[in-house]
C-alpha cells in the first residue's frame, strides 16, 4: 500500500469567477504533487488511490480538446488496465462533473457530484467524509478557495483516511489570476508534512490572503493626519524610518522599499494611500 494514495480530495468551478479548483487531504507525503490539477478554461482533476499521474495532464488535455468531465474520466479509466485500482474527480467549464472509484479500492472508498463540484476519496473511516464534503461545499460562503477549504476540514471532521492525515493540498486557478497577472495559478499551495496538515493549510491560506489578496476600494486608505502618524511610527519602529518628521519624498520612498522588502509588491497603491491589509500587518509588528 505504500504507493496508494489513499486521501479525499473535492474538485469544483466557480462560474461566477470562472475559477477552478482542488482541495485535498491525505495519509500520504506531498500529496500535493501527485493528486491536483487545473487549468484556467479548461477544467481540474484529482488522480487518488493508485494514482495514475498522467490522469492529470492528460485528463486537462482531452478537456482542452472540448471533451466534457464524463467524457473525460471515460476516456482515462477505459485506455487503463489498472482502472480498477483507481480514483478519480473531474469537473469542467460547461458545468460537468464526473467521479470514478475503480472496484479494487480499498474501503471506503466512493464519491459523489454535485452542482459544479466532485467529491471522492478512498481508505475513508466511511462515506460519512464524502456526504460532509459535499454539503458543506454547497452551503459554504466566500470565494472559490474558502468553500474548498471548508469542504475538506468538514471531511476530516467526518472521519477523513482511516490511516491518519499528513498532507494537503489547495489549487486554484482562473485566467490571468496568478502572481504578477501572466499566468493562471491564483492559489498553489501545499502542506508536504504536519501532524494536522488541513488547519496547517488554512493558516497559510490566510498569509496567501494577507500578501496576495485583491484590494477592495474600501480598503485603499489615505495617508494623512493620524494614519501617516501611524505609517511613520511603523516605518521608523521596524528601521525603514530615521526621521519623526520626514517630508513626503523620504515617507513614500520608505514605504516603497517596506513593501518590497515584505512581499506587499501586490498590494502597493497610488502614492498617496495605502492598503488598509497592510497598515493593520504594520501595526501588529510593532
Amino acid at each position: 500500500m505504500s504507493n496508494i494514495v489513499a486521501t479525499f480530495s473535492i474538485v469544483a468551478f466557480d462560474p461566477e469567477t470562472d475559477s477552478l479548483g482542488v482541495a485535498v487531504q491525505s495519509k500520504f507525503l506531498a500529496v500535493g504533487a501527485v493528486v491536483p490539477w487545473a487549468r484556467a478554461g479548461v477544467g481540474a482533476v484529482a488522480t487518488q488511490a493508485m494514482a495514475n499521474y498522467n490522469y492529470g495532464p492528460r485528463g486537462l488535455d482531452l478537456m482542452s480538446e472540448g471533451k466534457s468531465a464524463g467524457e473525460t474520466v471515460e476516456a482515462l479509466t477505459s485506455a487503463d488496465e489498472g482502472r480498477d485500482h483507481r480514483q478519480v474527480g473531474v469537473v469542467d467549464t460547461r458545468g460537468g462533473t464526473a467521479t470514478f472509484t475503480g472496484s479494487e479500492c480499498f474501503d471506503w472508498a466512493g464519491g459523489v457530484t454535485g452542482e459544479h463540484y466532485a467529491a471522492q476519496g478512498n481508505i475513508l473511516v466511511g462515506r460519512e467524509t464524502v456526504g460532509a464534503m459535499a454539503r458543506t461545499y454547497e452551503e459554504a460562503e466566500g470565494d472559490l478557495a474558502a468553500r474548498l477549504l471548508a469542504a475538506l476540514d468538514a471531511g476530516q471532521e467526518a472521519g477523513g483516511d482511516s490511516r491518519g492525515r499528513q498532507s494537503a493540498a489547495l489549487l486554484v486557478v482562473r485566467e490571468g489570476g496568478g502572481y504578477g497577472g501572466d499566468n493562471d495559478r491564483v492559489i498553489d499551495l501545499r502542506v508536504d508534512d504536519h501532524p494536522d496538515p488541513i488547519e496547517e493549510l488554512m493558516r497559510i491560506r490566510d498569509l496567501h490572503t494577507l500578501y496576495f489578496g485583491e484590494t477592495g476600494p474600501e480598503d485603499v486608505v489615505a495617508i494623512d493626519g493620524d494614519v501617516r502618524d501611524q505609517v511613520v511610527s511603523s516605518l521608523k519602529d521596524l528601521g525603514y524610518l530615521a526621521e519623526d518628521e520626514p517630508d513626503d519624498e523620504a515617507l513614500y520612498r520608505a514605504l516603497a522599499v517596506f513593501l518590497g522588502t515584505e512581499n506587499f509588491e501586490e498590494r502597493e497603491q497610488a502614492r498617496g494611500y495605502v492598503d488598509r491589509a497592510v497598515l493593520e500587518f504594520m501595526r501588529a509588528q510593532r
